[in-house]
């Protein structure tokens, strides 16, 4: 007797039989997730990359989530009265700058993340400087003209993880979801770049995979040129493409932030669009991948 074929059926099947050895290679290691970029700005993009998260868990995979929200605090300083400042690609901090970060992070994008993934059956545990964070800093000076030292206000660079707590509540079947606001030796609070975090927070907790959700498709050769996305590259190529100044002060804590967690390591990070539906299940599960793949190289 003769059965009907359901193309799209068998093609699902082929999917989760590709699926499967990546499943079982990445089963109990831990995935650095950071998300940020303007697809947060839309609640079911948002949503479709935190099911995704949701996936990874519920196969196996320890996901720790490290999250930015920079668009949301720039409009939260608006209405404030407030015009956000960037240097180098850093936003300048001050007091009631890092007031209404800490606010928009801990409560409006941590709580958000939090709610949404419980409520799709996992178990997050946010980590903030309102309740028990993870991240440990000291204040942060760029370098300008002629090795000038710039002060860009309460923004810090991470020293230390809490990689003990995060690898016992992966452990314990929690998704940690971690908001850039760090704490100094003194106690004192200090936005930290959310890229930069990640690839600390993959160093620390000595994870599988980096991977940096955001809204942009990877690294490109030439950074005017879309047609010119590169699907793989070494640290090395990286630092050319530095040099060469085609990777801007956006992608600078991105690439920064992969180059961290690789020399810690990290097998793999990877740069992806959010707006992408499915990208972090296609990047970690399937051959294809859709955004840039960065090597130590």
């Amino acid at each position: 007797m003769d059965i009907p074929i359901d193309a799209p059926a068998i093609e699902k099947a082929r999917s989760l039989i590709e699926a499967l050895g990546y499943i079982q290679r990445f089963n109990e290691k831990i995935v650095v997730v950071k998300v940020g970029g303007s697809f947060m700005d839309s609640e079911e993009e948002f949503r479709k990359v935190l099911t995704d998260v949701v996936f990874m868990h519920a196969v196996g995979m320890r996901p720790i989530v490290v999250h930015g929200g920079g668009k949301a605090i720039t409009d939260a300083m608006k209405k404030a009265g407030l015009q956000a400042q960037f240097v180098q690609g850093r936003r300048y901090t001050d007091e009631r700058t890092l007031a209404i970060a800490e606010h928009v992070l801990c409560n409006d994008v941590n709580g958000f993340i939090v709610s949404t993934i419980n409520a799709m059956g996992g178990k997050a545990m946010p980590l903030t400087s309102l309740t028990s964070t993870a991240l440990f800093a000291e204040k942060l000076y760029l370098t300008g003209e002629n090795q000038a030292r710039v002060d860009i206000g309460q923004v810090g660079q991470v020293t230390w993880v809490n990689a003990p707590l995060l690898q016992a509540l992966a452990e314990a079947d929690f998704i940690p979801v971690i908001a850039p606001i760090a704490r100094d030796a003194a106690g004192e609070k200090l936005n930290v770049n959310a890229d930069t975090a990640a690839g600390h927070v993959a160093a620390a907790t000595k994870a599988e995979k980096l991977v940096l959700v955001s809204d942009t498709h990877g690294i490109r050769a030439k950074k005017e040129d879309p047609a010119s996305l590169l699907r793989s590259i070494t640290k090395a190529h990286i630092q050319q493409l530095i040099a060469e100044k085609q990777i801007g002060e956006g992608m600078l804590p991105k690439v920064e932030s992969c180059i961290i967690a690789l020399d810690a390591g990290v097998k793999k990070a990877h740069i992806i669009d959010g707006r992408f539906p499915h990208a972090l299940l296609l990047e970690i599960y399937s051959d294809a991948g859709v955004g840039t793949e960065i090597l130590l190289g």
